[in-house]
């Protein structure tokens, strides 16, 4: 590995081991999968790595859902540190800037000033926005731009930033913001005779002999962990 190619780990058990010991920083993920298939687990688990680690983590939510709401379906997991809510990690709420007081002419220079004042605010390591695809409705025939640009403007404020989008019956992946992401990891939650089974495949990662296939997930009170080897 070159020495000067800087990765984090992600604090996903399994997946280091698949991606050369981490994700190359700064870049841009997309992490993809249907409902149920883990995505806001991994999200959050990336983020109290960082914290453990010593980094500052920024958590951007689309939804607009209360940290208590998130911290409420979230605490059974080991790695949940609720003291680094508000300290290590920031959650921040942009739904509102989608709303109709804001002209659809507006919110691309909007959302993206708003971005990069919490940014500035709380210069973080690992941001995770959840779930990018929310702003293709509000940002129609400008969502690829303003993904370009958001994309580059997060590469330059050294950070590894996850967007979270929703697979489709037809797309294992939102095709607008791949264009953009330097990586593209995909949760599966997939139907089989006896039951259900949740499966990772780590699709591209740039500067990255990584590993390829479709590998075993379980999630457990520990978080989400890649079973390498069982496809």
């Amino acid at each position: 590995m070159d020495e000067d190619f800087v990765r984090i780990g992600t604090g996903i058990p399994g997946l280091d081991d698949m991606v050369e010991g981490g994700l190359p920083f700064p870049s841009t993920m997309l992490l993809a999968g249907n409902t149920g298939s883990g995505k806001t687990t991994f999200c959050l688990q990336f983020l109290f790595e960082g914290a453990k680690r010593g980094e500052k983590g920024l958590y951007l939510t689309t939804l607009s859902e209360p940290t208590n709401w998130m911290l409420r379906f979230t605490s059974r997991f080991s790695f949940v540190d609720k003291d680094a809510i508000g300290k290590s990690i920031a959650y921040f709420d942009l739904g509102p800037y989608f709303k109709s007081k804001y002209p659809p002419e507006d919110r691309y220079e909007t959302l993206k000033r708003v971005i990069e004042d919490k940014i500035v605010e709380h210069m973080p390591q690992r941001i995770v926005i959840d779930p990018i695809t929310s702003m293709e409705n509000i940002l129609k025939d400008s969502y690829r731009e303003f993904l370009f640009d958001l994309s580059q403007s997060l590469k330059n404020w050294q950070a590894v930033t996850l967007m979270t989008g929703e697979s489709t019956p037809t797309h294992s992946y939102p095709m607008e913001p791949a264009y953009t992401a330097d990586g593209i990891i995909i949760l599966y939650h997939l139907e089989h005779s006896d039951g259900r089974r949740r499966y990772l495949e780590v699709l591209k990662m740039r500067g990255t002999d990584h590993m390829t296939g479709k590998h075993m997930v379980d999630i457990s009170k520990d978080g989400l962990s890649v079973q390498v080897g069982f496809k």
